[in-house]
């Protein structure tokens, strides 16, 4: 049985008993059972008579796919959120005739009960129109985070290869740039920590050519 198992960030790889070549289509099953078609890569790695493959599913979902369907869920789910804060805040004006008056509360009279309860059952109300507003924005924050994700690249995908080697060649030249002094050097740390992003870059790099090269 063909499985996932995780490579680095972002990238899950197949994990298979039996030898694969480049092209082949495989299922691969998760913990939960479930099956989904892949495309085989490159094998990336053996182990213990296991043989690793960098992999793509074969109806192109990607983690940028993902992304946006996650976007677009809290989209959904922040929508219903506002709908049912406004439906509290309508449901909120119950008596407005009656409480616009400002009457007082008529201790020991027989409509003392049903004020009270008006009053309770209104602010009940618009604590769960601020409850429901909270959560919309909450979703909102997370929206943005997602939406992000769905432009991004990442090694996960096998055009991160052209995407890392033109930004480590930014990177470089830019390191370049401040070591010669024709990019002038914002603090102390600028060479050190624009070196540090070139070597970031540079593993990045090698890992896509490994999982995709």
């Amino acid at each position: 049985m063909n499985v996932y198992r995780k490579y680095c960030p972002n990238v899950f790889v197949a994990e298979c008993d039996e030898e694969h070549e480049k092209g082949d289509e495989i299922i691969i099953t998760t913990k939960y059972g479930k099956e989904n078609e892949h495309i085989v890569h490159n094998l990336v790695k053996k182990h213990n008579g296991k043989f690793y493959y960098s992999i793509t599913r074969s109806d192109g979902f990607n983690s940028q796919e993902r992304a946006r369907n996650k976007a677009e869920k809290l989209s959904t789910y922040a929508d219903n959120a506002m709908v049912r804060s406004d439906d509290y805040i309508k449901r909120s004006t119950e008596g407005k005739d009656f409480l616009s008056l400002g009457e007082p509360i008529k201790v020991g009279h027989h409509s003392e009960g049903r004020h009270r309860a008006l009053i309770e059952r209104n602010n009940k109300r618009l604590d769960h129109a601020l409850e429901e507003e909270k959560k919309a924005k909450s979703y909102e924050i997370r929206i943005d985070y997602w939406e992000d994700m769905a432009d991004k690249i990442d090694l996960s995908m096998p055009e991160s290869i052209e995407y890392f080697k033109d930004q480590l060649e930014k990177a470089k030249a830019h390191h370049a740039g401040l070591k010669d002094g024709s990019i002038p050097r914002q603090h102390s740390y600028s060479l050190t920590y624009a070196k540090n992003k070139c070597n970031e870059l540079q593993k990045k790099y090698n890992t896509a050519v490994i999982l995709w090269g």
